[in-house]
């Protein structure tokens, strides 16, 4: 498919700090909202004022290219100011599906307690302040009631959701498969993933769901980007002020239903000779792909425990000094796809998994986040998400998606635990739609 953009003109944006807005995500749009929260620090995008859409090796140029010709007028300097673009990449660059990054018109965040407006524009158009905005003469702060106009919530909705191409049981086959595979050394491990299918009522609000999920998950990233709305608990990177940082997470147990079952749970998981072994793998292909573009690369020797609503991960946080000006989007490619998602060796996993799964998985596990000008930004994985299909309609005029979730197999994996594991992981995003 050839790469798609609008009209590339030269962008200024302007930034100015606003007072605080009770909900921001109100401000995003109901049927395609731009969004990224984590912890109340939330980025709210509009319409695009600029879009690249193409193949996800040419976007760090790409957008390369509309930093350097951009004018930036912001004197807060935060993280989320001034020219950004969101982006969402595939999974596999054999994908049908391409990499996507918007710059929105207007872009409203909070982070730290302050909150800001940034508007985004050709530089030939001038810039239009906002209701309660100074205009290019008014000196001071601008005080915004209402910086952009919010929509109110639509009605609540209920969605379809059933089997996908791979059943419970075909994973389990999958699985087989995949042991096979490790048995004979063709991998060391691969991540298969299984699929849910179903649709959402025209009109809906999807909104409604990012707010559910931020309520739910708010230690996770929240994300919607070209209809993929997720809530994923884990960092590929984070780039900021030349400092690399990413969060590996590999072996998963379910929460306990009580406090001393949950501590067992965590210390079965803690001890779990399998899943230290499948986090170790994706630990080293993180520090295996930093390596290159870094200097004091330092991470912990051994994982911590990471607590989420219905799991427990094994998680190890990995930082670094930049050296040889990568950015964000550089890195992304560099380190995509870890074996956290993919598997070891990379190349080996890919084919396998494309062998084993009976379907595309488009964003579901690729990259997701922002980058600003400067080359800095916060990327997740895509994990506990859905992926809607904007622009098309089932047989009864609803919003089709396709939910995914996936577990590491390596040596001594059973594939009915495996499979049960991807039922927890589905819980968020299911959840979250009902």
């Amino acid at each position: 498919m050839p790469t798609r953009q609008l009209p590339a003109p030269r962008l200024r944006a302007v930034t100015r700090e606003i007072e605080a807005v009770d909900e921001l995500l109100e401000y995003a749009a109901p049927a395609d909202p731009l969004v990224w929260s984590r912890r109340g620090d939330t980025l709210v995008g509009t319409s695009a004022v600029l879009e690249y859409e193409g193949p996800p090796d040419d976007a760090a140029q790409w957008w390369q290219r509309v930093a350097d010709a951009g004018e930036v007028d912001d004197p807060l300097g935060i993280p989320g100011t001034g020219l950004i673009a969101f982006g969402a990449l595939p999974f596999d660059p054999a994908s049908a599906a391409q990499a996507r990054l918007t710059v929105p018109a207007v872009v409203l965040g909070h982070r730290g307690g302050r909150t800001w407006i940034t508007r985004i524009s050709p530089i030939d158009q001038p810039e239009q302040p906002g209701p309660g905005q100074p205009g290019p003469e008014t000196p001071g702060r601008p005080e915004v009631e209402s910086p952009v106009e919010p929509a109110p919530y639509g009605p609540h909705w209920s969605p379809t959701v059933g089997p996908g191409a791979l059943t419970p049981e075909g994973y389990q086959a999958a699985v087989r498969a995949g042991l096979a595979a490790i048995a004979g050394g063709e991998v060391s491990k691969v991540v298969l993933a299984r699929d849910l299918v179903g649709s959402i009522p025209p009109g809906s609000d999807l909104r409604r769901l990012v707010r559910a999920l931020t309520v739910a998950y708010p230690d996770t990233w929240v994300y919607a980007v070209d209809g993929l709305i997720g809530a994923s608990p884990e960092t590929l990177l984070t780039v900021s002020g030349g400092t690399v940082t990413a969060r590996v997470l590999a072996g998963t147990i379910a929460r306990g239903v009580d406090a001393d079952a949950d501590t067992a749970a965590s210390v079965a998981l803690a001890t779990s000779a399998k899943d230290l072994d499948e986090h170790q793998y994706a630990v080293q292909s993180v520090l295996t792909s930093l390596r290159p573009h870094t200097s004091a690369l330092v991470t912990e020797e051994q994982p911590f425990m990471l607590k989420l609503p219905n799991v427990w991960h094994l998680a190890t946080d990995v930082e670094g000094t930049l050296q040889g000006g990568a950015s964000a989007l550089d890195l992304v490619h560099v380190l995509h796809p870890t074996a956290a998602v993919a598997g070891t060796p990379t190349d080996a996993a890919m084919d396998l998994i494309r062998r084993l799964e009976p379907f595309d998985r488009g964003r579901y596990a690729g990259p997701v986040g922002w980058i600003n000008a400067h080359g800095d930004g916060e990327w997740a994985i895509a994990l506990r998400c859905a992926q809607f299909e904007l622009g098309a309609a089932t047989d009864d005029g609803g919003i089709p998606f396709t939910a995914h979730a996936g577990a590491g197999i390596v040596a001594g994996s059973d594939p009915e635990a495996e499979m049960l594991e991807t039922r927890l992981k589905f819980r968020p995003i299911v959840d979250s739609l009902a």
